[in-house]
């Protein structure tokens, strides 16, 4: 099965910039739909940035213009590069993979912690 590491999550100021991986591991299957979710105290998990197989890609509202989401097939590994950080995007960021034909995965990474702060 697909298993999603994240890494590069930490603590930075406002405005400033993180770029988090997610790298599959395991077996090697067709990912579909690679994204990004986050979650904050209190708050609902939500869908931050995902992109499927052709490229196609997609954002929550709030962050378009600041932060991109990409991957590289060959190194099975997606990302997120998040520009001019605010403080309301402190939250635990969390890798979701997808494939749909057989063998089907939903796959969540443990997640990464994202801290802004002065």
């Amino acid at each position: 099965q697909v298993q999603p590491v994240e890494s590069g999550g930490g603590l930075v100021q406002p405005g400033g910039s993180l770029r988090l991986s997610c790298a599959a591991s395991g077996s090697i299957v067709s990912i579909f739909f690679m994204a990004w979710y986050r979650q904050a105290p209190g708050k609902q998990r939500e869908l931050v940035a995902s992109i499927v197989s052709g490229g196609t890609t997609n954002y929550k509202d709030s962050v378009k213009g600041r932060f991109t989401i990409s991957r590289d097939n060959a190194k099975n590994t997606v990302y997120l590069q998040m520009n001019n950080l605010k403080p309301e995007a402190a939250a635990v960021y969390s890798c979701n993979l997808r494939g749909i034909s057989p063998p089907a995965f939903n796959s969540w990474g443990q997640g990464t912690q994202v801290t802004v702060s002065s």
